[in-house]
């Protein structure tokens, strides 16, 4: 009986344990993704409202690619984090017009760009995408 008993008192302490242990992997890991995603919306905001861009060389397309990653890797680290890729996409999308009208109008040494919302829309369509399969297959 009191071997019984040890047992019982063991699987219990290796239970917490073992519960504490995950709860704290649980926390580590959503420090991770809070912190990506606080870094990639200040870099994002930094990319954008910088006052002057001087780029040399042939642009052509680059600057399109820039516009979608830019906009593709907040909106997916910050809809994870959130939980509401939705209403993520929806606040990214707005931004992606504010952001250029914005350029346009009140930093003289940017331009805005249409295009260049074009592209962000379709970062931010790619991130939503990628949330919604995510989501649906259950990995987070």
């Amino acid at each position: 009986m009191a071997g019984g008993v040890a047992a019982g008192l063991a699987a219990d302490v290796a239970a917490d344990v073992a519960g504490e242990t995950a709860g704290r992997m649980a926390t580590s890991g959503r420090r991770f993704w809070v912190a990506t995603a606080a870094l990639s919306v200040v870099t994002h905001l930094a990319v954008l409202y910088w006052p002057s861009v001087t780029v040399t060389g042939p642009v052509s397309w680059t600057d399109k690619a820039v516009h979608v990653l830019v906009f593709a890797l907040p909106t997916y680290l910050v809809g994870r984090v959130v939980g509401r890729p939705v209403l993520v996409a929806l606040l990214f999308a707005a931004h992606a017009l504010v952001s250029e009208l914005t350029q346009y109008l009140l930093l003289p040494g940017r331009t805005g760009d249409p295009w260049d919302v074009v592209a962000d829309l379709a970062g931010v369509m790619l991130a939503t995408a990628a949330l919604m399969v995510g989501a649906r297959s259950g990995r987070w």
